[in-house]
């Protein structure tokens, strides 16, 4: 058994697996799945877990090269490494661009657009 990190199985597999390109959408419980986009479902009730616990988490284990996440959002508090751009577009373009993801996580999160697609990139 994992002792630290991600210990959910599934999403620990679906981190350690991306490629340079690859986007991974952690998901607010309304945001639509795309036909075809695996999703790791976590929600267990509104709020459980948090959007910015699932966030934490994630950028704990991944390399992110860029981000990209609605406008409409304002401040939802989406704190990245100051480094990694991280672009603002409508909810209607996320969504677009969300069809491209390797997966969607769904949280529990009831915040509206409390949504974000991050970039992998490489770690050399």
């Amino acid at each position: 058994m994992k002792k630290s990190g991600i210990l959910n199985a599934e999403l620990s597999h679906v981190v350690a697996a991306l490629g340079h390109g690859d986007i991974l959408i952690i998901a607010d419980v309304g945001l639509p799945v795309p036909h075809g986009v695996k999703c790791v479902d976590l929600a267990v009730t509104l709020g459980v877990p948090r959007f910015l616990d699932v966030l934490d988490a994630v950028l704990s284990e991944m390399c992110v090269e860029s981000a990209f996440r609605a406008e409409e959002a304002g401040e939802i508090g989406v704190e990245i490494d100051g480094r990694v751009n991280c672009d603002l577009v409508t909810h209607e373009a996320f969504k677009l661009r969300s069809a491209g993801a390797v997966v969607v996580v769904r949280t529990g999160e009831g915040t509206p657009f409390a949504n974000v697609g991050l970039v992998s990139g490489v770690v050399f």
